[in-house]
């Protein structure tokens, strides 16, 4: 198997650089270089220095001018960096020609979220979803494998040249093979994936088979997602203070007070600039965003950058073509504010509801929204159901709530409210006046009619 190795060495001291080319956003800047550091951290890697570059005009070469491309490789000298990591993307031209003046590592945001993801991914599906961006990512970098042979070889002198000549021959064969096998590793990926995207169609349609109202946890990273689903239905999603720490959705059955019933998704995480082909490799479980009969938007009310996270959420929902779905928004975390930040946030999402997953502040106020999002979905019932049809009562129990149940007569008397697309499955067995159902008084006037 081919295996793209972009980072021969562990790094374990890195320089951080970010290129604004607008003064107009450089406080934008600084707010994704801060959350850089956040994402080398959640590798392990020490940060041993920061630089936020303005630029008037990008650099097809170094994205930076000469000038600060040499100052910035002097400080990560000095600084004892093993690797030089941009906020900004590189394009593999640029990445090559940092490398090669600096004899250092150099990655960029884009690959530093891959090796997240790579660490995170537990299940086949979330592994095939990474190592697919991964390659998509990786091959037109391959140059940057086989870029030390040319080094060496433009180094080894000899009569005529012979030695580079060899050295960029073994490089460029070698480069080949590669490419030749990666592609093949993608074509495969794809395959594997395209299976998984068929098993995971195939349990919505069981899923669908009883119709119970479902709702996907949207939100961005570290918002407090998989704690929702796990507070609201004992599941035992890991939820940790980290950046991505839930790639995999899981989806669990939760019933409210009033015995309502729906089922609840938890997703990955979003991120500002998040790149495309992560985006497009996980669609397959973002999609479950987008077939949800509704959303559940966490928000980490404690961080400053609340309305610009909501921002990015939304944006790559609209990609994803869930843009215009119902909407619950959750102010979560609200135990880490005081009285005033909270009404500020409050007046930012007026509409949201404020809860503390960690002190369960709130969660009176999150079931009643889930009510009356759910109203509209369900139907209050009398029905007479045949014994003959105890599945139907078996129904009635498990997607709805039963409030009042007796036997008598061959049937099974329910008062009971269901989910309203089950609605057309019990009306045959509406009780009409003097207790029995429509089918049996059709059966009847047809008997007599004979």
């Amino acid at each position: 198997m081919f295996d793209v190795r972009e980072k021969p060495n562990q790094v374990e001291r890195a320089f951080l650089v970010a290129a604004c080319f607008d003064r107009r956003e450089m406080k934008d800047a600084e707010d994704l270089l801060e959350e850089l550091k956040e994402l080398v951290a959640t590798l392990g890697i020490g940060i041993v220095g920061a630089e936020l570059a303005f630029v008037r005009e990008q650099s097809p070469r170094y994205l930076l001018g000469s000038g600060k491309t040499r100052e910035f490789i002097e400080q990560a000298r000095q600084l004892e960096a093993d690797c030089i990591i941009f906020d900004n993307e590189l394009s593999p031209a640029q990445q090559r020609a940092w490398e090669a003046e600096a004899n250092l590592c150099v990655i960029d945001r884009h690959e530093v979220i891959l090796d997240i993801f790579n660490m995170r991914a537990r299940t086949k599906e979330a592994r095939l979803q990474v190592e697919l961006a991964r390659l998509e990512y990786s091959i037109p970098r391959l140059t940057r494998m086989w870029a030390h042979l040319d080094r060496q070889g433009g180094a080894s002198g000899g009569s005529g040249g012979g030695g580079a000549a060899a050295a960029r021959g073994e490089g460029e064969k070698q480069l080949e093979v590669d490419r030749r096998l990666a592609n093949r590793q993608l074509d495969r990926v794809r395959r594997e994936l395209e299976e998984v995207k068929k098993q995971r169609d195939t349990m919505r349609k069981e899923r669908s088979r009883v119709p119970v109202p479902h709702a996907a946890i949207v939100g961005y990273t570290n918002a407090g997602k998989s704690s929702l689903l796990n507070h609201l239905t004992d599941a035992a999603v890991l939820a940790e203070d980290k950046l991505f720490a839930t790639l995999d959705t899981t989806t669990r059955r939760y019933t409210l007070p009033d015995g309502q019933a729906l089922l609840l998704t938890d997703t990955v995480g979003f991120i500002r600039n998040l790149p495309h082909d992560l985006v497009q490799s996980f669609r397959a479980t973002l999609e479950e965003a987008v077939l949800a009969d509704f959303l559940i938007h966490v928000l980490d009310a404690s961080s400053n950058h609340v309305a610009d996270f909501f921002r990015t959420t939304t944006d790559v929902l609209e990609e994803l073509g869930a843009g215009g779905k119902q909407t619950l928004v959750v102010l979560n975390k609200i135990d880490l504010l005081d009285p005033v930040t909270l009404a500020e946030v409050q007046r930012q999402f007026p509409d949201a509801i404020p809860i503390s997953v960690k002190t369960g502040q709130g969660f009176d106020a999150l079931h009643h929204a889930l009510h009356t999002l759910l109203i509209d979905r369900v139907v209050r019932l009398d029905v007479a159901i045949p014994l003959d049809r105890m599945d139907l009562v078996h129904l009635a129990h498990t997607e709805g709530k039963v409030l009042q149940e007796s036997y008598d007569r061959g049937v099974a008397d329910l008062h009971c409210v269901l989910p309203r697309r089950l609605e057309s499955r019990f009306t045959p067995y509406v009780a009409e006046p003097g207790g029995q159902p429509r089918v049996a008084q059709d059966a009847a006037a047809s008997n007599l009619e004979s």
